[in-house]
């Protein structure tokens, strides 16, 4: 999220509690397939860039590899610097690293990835890695074949920008760069159970709506806290955890 890339990525910034709150972390499964991919281990350096509040750091620090955690915004940053105590948390973007070239064994991006300015972000990433190191992209998102959110779906219609690239086409200018290698993809689902409170910050953490008019947002807010008493109270919210590995050349 740093002033390269895209503006509404800074939107966070307004929302860095809610997200907190909000967001759910990521599927042991995925992470472990991480870990194994990536070789995530003590004596091991893995770059969390564009950390956030520190969704993803949570778990590469269980993996016992030492974390660094670069976030642009302060705000995201602050939150995690409490949550995540034990990674190192530096102020940093994915076009400016602050770390020196070969520096780390691995790079694990979670919800981040496409929001970089990649003609830019991507040389910085082959930079700091070691030779013949991988990265890993992750990102939690909703399925939008299932009824609950294509219920959603429509009650965000109105503000989703007209720019905005689909999840499949997220992780394909690393797919594309000569600096990689070849994507290896796999696929993890889970379920994140939500009351009202709780769906209406889901939905108030994605950046687009954190953007939009306080009216536009405290509409959606009230339709959805509808929606989940509607349903009884507390939302099975599915996810489709989709995760990328590539390797440096």
């Amino acid at each position: 999220m740093s002033d390269l890339q895209h503006p509404q990525s800074r939107s966070f910034e307004l929302v860095a509690d809610v997200y907190e709150r909000a967001r759910p972390g990521y599927p042991r499964e995925a992470i472990d397939w991480i870990a194994d991919r990536l070789d995530l281990r003590p004596d091991r350096i893995v770059l969390d860039l564009g950390a956030g509040t520190g969704k993803l750091t949570r778990s590469l620090v269980d993996t016992g590899a030492r974390v660094i955690a670069v976030e642009p915004g302060d705000a995201m940053r602050a939150e995690l610097e409490r949550a995540v105590p034990q990674a190192e948390a530096m102020r940093g973007s994915a076009e400016h690293i602050p770390l020196p070239t070969a520096s780390v064994d691995a790079i694990a991006i979670g919800q981040a990835f496409h929001w970089f300015q990649h003609d830019v972000a991507i040389p910085e990433l082959h930079r700091v890695l070691r030779p013949r190191s991988g990265v890993a992209l992750i990102w939690n998102t909703r399925d939008p074949e299932l009824p609950l959110h294509r219920e959603i779906g429509e009650l965000i219609a109105p503000f989703v920008p007209p720019d905005r690239p689909a999840p499949e086409d997220w992780s394909r200018q690393l797919a594309e760069s000569e600096l990689f290698g070849q994507l290896e993809a796999r696929r993890f689902s889970f379920v994140h159970q939500l009351d009202a409170n709780g769906l209406a910050e889901r939905m108030a953490s994605v950046s687009f709506v954190a953007a939009a008019p306080l009216e536009a947002r405290r509409e959606l807010d009230s339709r959805l806290r509808q929606l989940a008493e509607r349903l009884g109270g507390l939302v099975d919210f599915p996810y489709v955890t989709a995760v990328y590995v590539s390797f440096a050349v």
